[in-house]
């Protein structure tokens, strides 16, 4: 026998059944009536109140016969609905715990983990799928996926152009199937169902499911709403992420060349000179100015000053390692800081370097050159602080022997020596 499904069939079915209880009674009230009156009137054994008893009790077997299976059925009807909202009282309790735990991500990573895991728990043997917008928006990119099957595995990336899902803002269930549309980046023979990330009113990526089943395309309907609010919940937590991290490098870059500021620079010196400290090594710190800056502004523009500022930043970037940290000081000013860096390899470095700012000139049309002062720890100075003092006055006296030049810092505070282009 199938079961109610909906709330008002099973309505429907208790309004039946509460008419049975009332028609048992009625007619055992008939029968005691009719007992009473055959006894006053015709005697106990009179023909017609036998008939009336039996057609009585006739009555009220029919009722207990139809009314039993008709609450067997309204048992296991309310029973199985108790079992579908326990089911959903589980799957919010899941939805709301991924969001705590999204709240407390630190990065993409963490929660990309938590969707995986959220997932795997709501949708169990459900393979899917999370793509994510890249940084210039052209394209979507695979960021992590789960049980999805080997034998058609998902592409690395994605156009927003080629999905149904994005262009229209709603879930798209690609399959084969007469009358059916696809995407154009659909390539597999499995259903899948991809919903997109949507928040503050901006598509932030695609989630994509299979069921187990490559077939069983009912199955992906039926969980339509689990998925949309895996996605909305997943949306939130990649835009709010995705703005911390613009906030962070904001408050942490300089706009203008993209190296870290000079509040960084300051933690950054403190934190390097505690770690060369505690390991015995040298830091060294490279001053950076490039010459005649406001010359080049006044006689090329500003928008040239900036350009050549970034392209000094860029040449500076390209002769540096991974642990190394460049930073714009103020101005037409830089620092490099190197970890594990000796004064005389510091100095090498910084020659490096005033080459190929010089190497710019060609490209601007222009007299382009920076003067280098150079200190490190413990070499010229026990301290950070002295240290780029001691930098930014071997920096001065580059300048004043005739720019374009790199001047170390000697123990004493006296230049140990003194590198020019030739």
């Amino acid at each position: 026998m199938m079961l109610p499904q909906s709330n008002s069939e099973l309505e429907t079915l208790q309004r039946r059944l509460d008419w049975f209880p009332r028609l048992v009674m009625l007619a055992a009230v008939l029968l005691i009536l009719f007992r009473l009156t055959g006894l006053l009137v015709y005697g106990p054994l009179d023909a017609t109140l036998i008939w009336f008893e039996f057609t009585t009790v006739i009555a009220i077997v029919i009722c207990v016969a139809i009314a039993k299976p008709m609450g067997q059925r309204l048992v296991n009807a309310r029973t199985l609905a108790a079992q579908y909202a326990d089911r959903q009282r589980r799957d919010v309790e899941q939805l709301l715990q991924m969001t705590n735990m999204l709240q407390s991500a630190r990065g993409a990573g963490d929660a990309y983990t938590v969707l995986r895991a959220t997932a795997e728990n709501l949708l169990d043997g459900f393979g899917g799928g999370l793509y994510v917008f890249n940084n210039s928006r052209d394209r979507l990119e695979m960021t992590i996926c789960w049980s999805w099957p080997d034998e058609s595995p998902l592409s690395p990336a994605l156009s927003p152009e080629s999905c149904w899902a994005l262009k229209r803002g709603k879930h798209h269930l690609n399959h084969e199937g007469r009358g059916t549309i696809c995407c154009e980046h659909h390539h597999s023979h499995l259903p899948v169902l991809e919903i997109p990330m949507l928040a503050h009113g901006e598509i932030q990526g695609l989630l994509k499911l299979t069921p187990p089943d490559s077939q069983d395309i009912s199955a992906l309907k039926r969980i339509e709403a689990t998925a949309e609010a895996l996605a909305d919940a997943m949306s939130l937590a990649v835009s709010s992420i995705r703005l911390r991290e613009t906030l962070r490098h904001q408050a942490l870059r300089d706009p203008l060349t993209g190296l870290y500021n000079r509040r960084y620079m300051q933690d950054a010196l403190e934190r390097l000179s505690a770690v060369a400290d505690r390991t015995r090594s040298s830091l060294s710190i490279i001053m950076v100015d490039l010459d005649h800056f406001k010359k080049l502004n006044d006689e090329h523009g500003h928008a040239t000053g900036d350009a050549v500022l970034r392209d000094a930043a860029s040449a500076l970037i390209a002769s540096l390692r991974s642990s190394d940290v460049a930073c714009r000081y103020g101005g037409e000013e830089l620092v490099v800081l190197l970890p594990d860096c000796s004064l005389s390899q510091a100095t090498e470095k910084a020659e490096a370097m005033r080459e190929r700012i010089e190497t710019l000139s060609a490209r601007y049309d222009a007299s382009i050159s920076a003067s280098f002062g150079v200190a490190a720890i413990p070499e010229t100075h026990r301290t950070p602080e002295d240290a780029l003092k001691s930098a930014d006055e071997a920096l001065y006296q580059a300048k004043e022997a005739g720019r374009n030049r790199v001047v170390a810092a000697s123990i004493t505070g006296r230049p140990a020596s003194l590198m020019a282009a030739e």
